[in-house]
């Protein structure tokens, strides 16, 4: 087999142009925009947020609920890569109310298990579980019940976490165009004896931002990169905060994120491919991107492919990868 020199981007339509009666998608192309097909269809629940795991033939998403009235119809599910085949719903109905950012994790200490990470975004949560749906958890409570939901700096929506150093990553929006949003972070593991909504160890990175969704951090733990919805010059863009930057020559003060591409209209998916140091990034009006890890050469893979919200990348190496494994367990 030659190799496959292609590196393949997944990316959701939700379809929300049809609302109540969509028909949401998850879409893939090589990521220069070339050989689109479509991996899933039929999707009603507003899906979300998208993960590849190529090593195992799975790609996951988030699906916000069928009904926006409905606190907890929320779920999670999975397919086969190669083909879209074998969904299979891991977190169900009742569970969750509408979880957004979807991210997998494969712990420091390879003695662990990898699990999915996601924010549900009106259930003001930061949430975890196993690849299979089992031992969900709740890492981070921002509110409980109507009242706190009303209050949209409490919607938790991206995630990105980082196990060298212990750290979770997540966005908070606030309220439309309203410059509430804001960058969080606190160590991946629980402090003995506390509670998911009295949390002693949160650090609030950001404050004022338009309006954060999507984030990714580098592996280096170093640059961490988020899309914005909010109005420009700052918002409806892709942006990044050094994290290890001296922050004002004197080792004190606060963080100051820097804008790397603008001009989205309504922008949310953000995906990474750091070995070709490129990013892939969507807007809800149709608009698939790419440009460089610097914010240059930006492209417009797709002007309108439906209301496009998550976005995931699969390196050509993996794709290498999972077909040789695919293949030695087919003439094994």
């Amino acid at each position: 087999m030659g190799s496959i020199t292609q590196a393949r981007l997944y990316f959701i339509d939700l379809d929300l142009s049809s609302h109540p009666h969509q028909n949401g998608r998850i879409l893939t192309s090589n990521t220069d925009g070339t050989n689109l097909t479509t991996l899933v269809s039929g999707l009603k629940h507003l899906p979300d947020g998208i993960v590849a795991d190529p090593q195992n033939d799975h790609l996951y998403w988030t699906n916000m609920g069928a009904s926006m009235s409905n606190p907890t119809d929320g779920s999670i599910q999975c397919c086969n890569i190669s083909d879209g085949s074998h969904i299979t719903t891991i977190v169900p109905e009742g569970l969750l109310h509408t979880p957004k950012q979807l991210t997998l994790v494969r712990p420091h200490n390879p003695s662990e298990s990898a699990r999915l990470y996601w924010c549900d975004k009106e259930g003001m949560r930061v949430m975890r579980c196993n690849l299979d749906g089992s031992d969900i958890e709740t890492l981070i409570q921002t509110g409980f019940g109507e009242e706190d939901r009303k209050d949209k700096r409490n919607w938790c929506v991206g995630i990105a976490v980082h196990t060298k150093s212990g750290f979770m990553y997540w966005s908070q929006k606030g309220g439309s165009k309203a410059n509430q949003g804001r960058i969080l972070r606190a160590p991946i593991q629980f402090p003995d004896g506390q509670l998911p909504d009295k949390r002693t160890d949160i650090e609030t990175l950001l404050d004022g931002l338009p309006g954060p969704i999507d984030l990714h951090i580098d592996d280096a733990g170093r640059n961490l990169y988020w899309t914005d919805r909010g109005d420009s010059p700052s918002g409806n863009s892709v942006n990044t905060l050094d994290l290890e930057a001296d922050r004002n020559g004197k080792g004190e003060g606060i963080y100051k994120e820097k804008v790397l591409t603008r001009k989205l209209h309504e922008g949310i998916g953000l995906a990474v491919d750091e070995e070709a140091k490129m990013m892939y990034f969507t807007d809800l009006c149709g608009g698939v991107y790419s440009a460089k890890l610097n914010g240059t050469e930006k492209k417009t893979l797709f002007e309108d492919v439906g209301d496009c919200t998550g976005i995931a990348v699969v390196p050509a190496y993996l794709i290498d990868m999972s077909l040789l494994l695919r293949e030695s367990c087919l003439h094994s």
